[in-house]
Parts: C-alpha cells; structure tokens; sequence
C-alpha cells in the first residue's frame, strides 16, 4: 500500500467535486467528509473506483439504462419491497433473467432512485473480463468504503476492523461481516439512522451481474454468508438486490425460502420494447439526413406494420432491440440503407446470435478481422484502440477499420485513449462458442497468442503505454487459462508458439548465451525465492549478472522493482516445466542441482570473516543441511558419490572449497557423531570419497592457504 495517497485522485466514482490532496473537504452523496479521513479510508481498503452505478458507463460496462417511460412496474415493485418494514419482508430479492432482458438498466434505475432518497448505502457492477471487477478479491472493501461515505457514522467502525491484523488477507465472508454488515448494524441504532428508517424504510445494497463474477466459490460463500447474516438478525434495516443470470452455483444458494425470487421474463413488457423502438426511430429520423431525403420522396418510414413486426420479431429482448437498432441504422461499408437492412432484420432467427454473426460478417474480409475479434474476446482487462493496435503489432487505423462496421454490437470510443468494450458479455459467450459462431469461434489457444505479443512488449521495455502496462500485470492470467488445456487444445497455431512449452523454452532462450544462466534459472527454480543481491551472493558472482539473465525473462518472472523483494516465477505450471526433463529439453533443472546449493552454502559459512553473526551462521548451515537433504532424497545410493566426484572436477575458480565439501559431507551423512565412531563404520559413499584421499587434500591446501584442517573442525562442530 502506498504510504500517501497520491493527489487529485477521485476517491468514489459517484462524489460530487470529490478530491483527496488540496482540497480540505469535499461532499459525498450529499455529506460533508473530511479529507483526512477518508484518505486514511482510501488508503487502507483500496475500493474499486468504477464498480458502482455512478462510473463511466462509456469506459465502465455495462452500458445499460431504462429508457424514459419504461420498466416503470418493475422499478414501482422493487421499490416497494425495499421500502417495506414488515417482519416477515425479506431482506434479498433476487431478478433474475436472461441474456438482454434488462436486468443491469433496473439495477442502475433503483441505485439512483434510492441515492436521491439518501437510502442507497452502496452498488457494486460485476462485469466479466475487467479485472477486479471480474472478481471478489475487492469487493468487500469497495462496499465497506462505500459505506462509510453514505453512513459517516459507520466510518469509526470500519477504520477500527481494518487495521486488525490480517483482516484484508482474511476470507470474504470474513470481511463481509467486520466491514460491512457489523458497522453497518452498529451505524443503524444511532440516532439519524434510527429516526430514517422509522420515517423513510431500510437502506439498500445493489449488486448487479452477480454471475459475471469469475470466482464462484466466493460468490456461493457470500450468497449463504448474507442468508446466515439475516437470519440472525432480522431487524437490520438494509436490503439487498442481487441481479443474475440463471446460472446453477447461484441459483442454488438462493433458492431457500428466505430469498425473494423475481423472474424479468414476468415484468417484461411489449408495451416498453414498442416505445423503445418508436422514440429511436423517431430520433433517428430527425439526425440521419439519408432518412429525411427518403421520408420527403416516399412518406414515412418505417410503416407502422413493419415497425409493429419487428417489436413483435425482437420479444421482450432490450438488449436484443438495442442491438437491432443499431445494426439497421449503424454505419457501414456495403452501400446499403437503413430502408434496405430493416427488411432482413425482419428473416434473422430471434436471439442474439444471428444478429451477431450478420453484424461481425461486415468486416469479416478486413484485414487482421481475426486478431482484432479474437483480442477483444481474451483481453483480461479492456484496452483503447490504440493499446489493441499495440498489443497486435499492427496500426491504430487498422482497428479502427476492423471495429467501425461493428458498432452495433461494440462500443467504440471517440477518441484513442478510451477502451474498447463488448455491448453485451452475451457477445463474448458466443465468440467462445464454436457450436454458435461457427467461423467466427475464438479458440481458447489464442490465449497463446496474446501471451507471446505480452512477452515480445516487454521485451522492448516502453513500461508507460497502456498495452506495455497490461502485459507486464495480465501474462500470467493468460498463462492460467492456457495450464487447463492439453497440449493438443493449446495449438497449433499458424504462427509461433505452437504450445505453452515452447513458449517458455523460447523465452528462456533469450538469456541461455550469459554465462550463469543455468545456475541462476536453477536456484531460483529450487530454491525458495531470493532478491537478485542473495542470488547473486550465494552463487559468488556480481549482481548485475544476475539482472543481466534475468532482464530479458520478464513473461514469465515477477522481476521486481526494489533489490529487497523477492523475484518470482509468473505461473506454478513454469517450475513443472523446468523441473519436467521431457517438457524442458536443455532447459532442465535437475532435483541433484541441490547438491551445488548446499555446497553453495557451505562455502559462504567458511569464507565468512570472524565474527561471524551468529544468526547468518545457523542460517547458512541450516540451507546447507536442508538442500543436501533434498538431494539424498531425489539421488540414488549409487550415484551419490557419482555426482560428488563431479563436484570436485568443476572448474577451482567459482568453488574453492568443493573438494572439502565432497569429503566433509560424507562423513555428516555417514556419521551422524564425527567423533564417537571409527573408520571401519564407514558406509561406501564415504570410502568412495576418501579413495584419492591424498590428491583432494593437496587440493584443499592449495586452494585454502594450509586453513582447511580448522576450516573442517569449525564447519564438523558447528553443523
């Protein structure tokens, strides 16, 4: 966490002139905060900035409002239930739903509806493949600081639970419960809550695309946690509404009786698609100066009864009808009118798919159609035109000719530096599915694709554009959607890598021409994770060496910015492919690589100058005794001796003390007490050691000045 928070930086989506740095004050939702609390707030829980109902739609999906004069019965029904004090008035109601019927426009119409009452306590937006708001990692602490914006009286609560150790690395039920409902319930007995629940009803919570969230077992943890949470105290004035798809690992947590079930299917109405349509064309009508010079020749367009049957074709869809809209009268290339495409949108079969399909055939003959398609369905986190062009390797101007033709199902920004966004998910389910989109299908191995063009821009090291950003924080999200597959599902591409192994083995090979490359891969691989300087100390050469190897191996190391932090490996699935001879090749990281790191170690206890630091002395020995362990338990008996006779044929230079390691350590594992045995207890390995006895000992003397007799008492009695 940062030590300041950084200045001019919006502290809640929805705040009015809300500012932390040079301003002093600033009002929230209506309430006077004092800045040096609520940075104090932002700092500590780290909220997502544009997960509620007031973010940037545009920049933020789902783009999704009610239009005026609709799903007012819907809105008038969720309205009463939140607004009811009865007992037996449940405290989650669930709307329910399928793709487009309009769940995310309700949710937003009742988040703004209870904000102007001051009754809205916070709202939080789930939307696939947008980062944190994919997931639950921040959800509780979006909500608790939401909270304490709304409800300044719960404020002190949530200051004094997140500064209790561990809280923020706790489960969610747990910070669910110590950020959000505790201080929300001790808030609600003081007096201005009290007197506004009396006068006005409970407060509300919206949550939206709840089955947009990617981690389901937390979004089954908080379903039963809230349920659990009610159940226990059944006169906390808060509501929750919670809008989904039907998607089973919800719906099964919900449905138990205490959960107010709400199908959108019930309140749609035909009556709202007709004035949606009706007031969009009329619209239109009024802009589009091709609509003019026809209704001017022809008379008015388009005739009641083939508006009346496309509301008929379109069902209770708004996402359907929007979608539509925008494919009759939306740009494109192929000379035809609104007045020529309204008839065919008249054939395509109900439901979104076709309309999809007929609208991605616009630019299906464009150059680089695939990649630009294909990106915009496995990018983690969206990116503007000119981040997409950058991540391809190819121009702005070619996306932009790509995604111009595709604006009906597509948000495409005005300007280059706005992300590029789906209208609907629904769109990414059916790119995804190749039963649905047939040759439009998206393969999950062009997450590979995506990895390498990650890899080849950190490579040029232009950290400050936002596809250089996006590599550097998302390859490894790729790298897990790849680990899932079979090598068979993960390729073969048309163009390198063919599979995720290759992909390694290819950027391994960028750094494998540095002298110890092979030493610093293998004790980063084995040994558990070290800075560069400990690295660098521990296999006795220069630190910017190992900068040097590791510089060029960003895609799939966490290299860090500080020389204290620990460097990494991106994905659990590169230490199996280092440590997989078959997988690796000449990249593989043997387990009896262990036995230069004990060595390693042995010879930074005895090359260290008296006094020795007690703590750094046990701590040598203790990684002495623990890798020459792991090698035992990897290497055979037999060929125990073998690799420490390789040992001492290594070049003198970087191991001084190898030949009084090899003759030292037998006798460590032979003899558990060096001096109550005698040489006839001596087990082979050690006999096989002490055979050229005399050579390795001219050796040692030579090395070590004539030292190593009490080097070898010091290390014998201190082990």
């Amino acid at each position: 966490m940062a030590e300041n928070p950084p200045a001019h930086v919006e502290i809640l989506p929805n705040g009015h002139n809300a500012q932390i740095g040079e301003l002093n004050n600033y009002i929230v939702n209506g309430n006077y905060i004092s800045a040096s609390d609520q940075a104090t707030l932002i700092q500590l829980l780290q909220p997502i900035l544009d997960a509620s109902h007031t973010r940037d739609r545009e920049t933020s999906p789902p783009n999704s409002a009610c239009f005026p004069g609709t799903r007012i019965d819907v809105i008038r029904m969720i309205v009463a239930w939140a607004d009811s004090t009865l007992l037996w008035n449940t405290h989650i109601l669930w709307l329910y739903g399928y793709v487009g019927c309009g769940k995310s426009a309700i949710a937003l119409a009742v988040a703004l509806k209870f904000e102007r009452r001051n009754r809205l306590v916070g709202s939080f937006f789930f939307f696939r493949n947008t980062g944190d708001r994919s997931r639950m990692r921040r959800f509780a602490t979006t909500l608790a600081f939401q909270l304490a914006t709304a409800i300044p009286e719960a404020a002190p609560f949530i200051k004094r639970a997140v500064t209790e150790e561990g809280l923020l690395g706790s489960s969610l039920v747990a910070q669910l419960r110590r950020l959000v409902y505790e201080p929300f319930k001790a808030a609600a007995k003081r007096g201005r809550l009290l007197k506004t629940t009396v006068l006005k009803g409970p407060f509300l919570i919206v949550i939206d695309g709840l089955d947009e969230c990617e981690d389901r077992q937390d979004v089954q943890a908080f379903i039963d946690d809230i349920v659990e949470f009610f159940r226990k105290n059944p006169f906390v004035p808060l509501r929750f509404l919670i809008t989904s798809r039907i998607e089973q690992h919800i719906q099964s947590h919900l449905t138990n009786g205490r959960v107010r079930l709400e199908n959108l299917v019930n309140h749609c109405s035909r009556d709202d698609i007709d004035t949606f349509m009706t007031n969009c064309f009329e619209a239109e009508k009024k802009r589009n100066p091709v609509i003019k010079a026809y209704i001017c020749n022809r008379g008015d367009w388009p005739a009641k009864k083939d508006k009346d049957e496309l509301v008929d074709h379109i069902g209770g869809s708004f996402i359907f009808a929007s979608a539509l809209f925008k494919y009759i009268v939306g740009p494109t290339d192929d000379q035809s009118t609104p007045m020529d495409r309204l008839p065919h949108t008249l054939n395509m079969n109900p439901g979104l798919d076709t309309l999809y399909a007929k609208t991605l055939s616009r630019s299906q003959h464009i150059p680089h159609f695939p990649d630009v398609i294909s990106t915009l369905a496995f990018l983690v986190e969206p990116l503007p035109i000119v981040g997409i062009a950058e991540l391809l390797g190819i121009e702005s101007f070619e996306v932009v000719r790509v995604l111009v033709n595709l604006q009906a199902i597509i948000h495409v920004p005005g300007t280059d530096d706005q992300p590029v966004t789906m209208c609907h998910t629904s769109l990414r389910d059916f790119l995804t599915t190749e039963s649905r989109s047939g040759c439009f299908f998206t393969p999950p191995s062009y997450h590979l694709y995506l990895l390498y063009r990650c890899s080849a821009l950190q490579n040029k090291r232009e950290p400050d554009t936002a596809a250089a950003l996006y590599s550097i924080g998302n390859g490894a999200n790729h790298i897990e959607q790849l680990v899932h597959l079979p090598p068979a599902a993960q390729g073969p591409l048309p163009r390198f890598p063919q599979t995720l192994d290759s992909f390694y083995a290819h950027i391994l090979a960028r750094s494998q021409v540095h002298p110890h490359f092979s030493d610093i891969i293998s004790t980063i691989v084995l040994h558990k994770p070290l800075p560069a300087a400990r690295i660098s100390e521990l296999l006795g050469i220069e630190t910017f060496k190992v900068v040097r190897v590791l510089s060029n191996l960003r895609p799939i190391f966490n290299i860090p910015e500080t020389d204290d932090s620990p460097i990494t490996l991106c994905h659990i699935s590169i230490h199996q492919f280092l440590t997989i001879e078959s997988q690796s090749g000449h990249f593989y990281v043997p387990p009896s690589y262990h036995l230069k790191l004990s060595c390693y170690y042995f010879r930074l206890k005895l090359l260290s100058k008296s006094p020795l630091l007690p703590s750094q002395d046990a701590l040598w020995s203790s990684q002495s005794n623990s890798h020459w362990k792991l090698f035992l338990e990897a290497t055979s008996a037999s060929s125990i001796h073998v690799e420490l006779d390789q040992l001492t044929h290594l070049p003198s230079q970087p191991w001084p003390y190898q030949h009084l390691f090899a003759l030292t350590r037998p006798f460590l594992w032979d003899i558990p007490s060096f001096s109550s045995q005698t040489p006839h207890r001596f087990c082979p390995c050690s006999s096989k050691v002490l055979n050229p006895w005399p050579w390795h000992w001219n050796k040692i003397m030579h090395q070590t000045n004539g030292c190593s007799r009490n080097l070898m008492s010091l290390w014998l009695s201190q082990d």
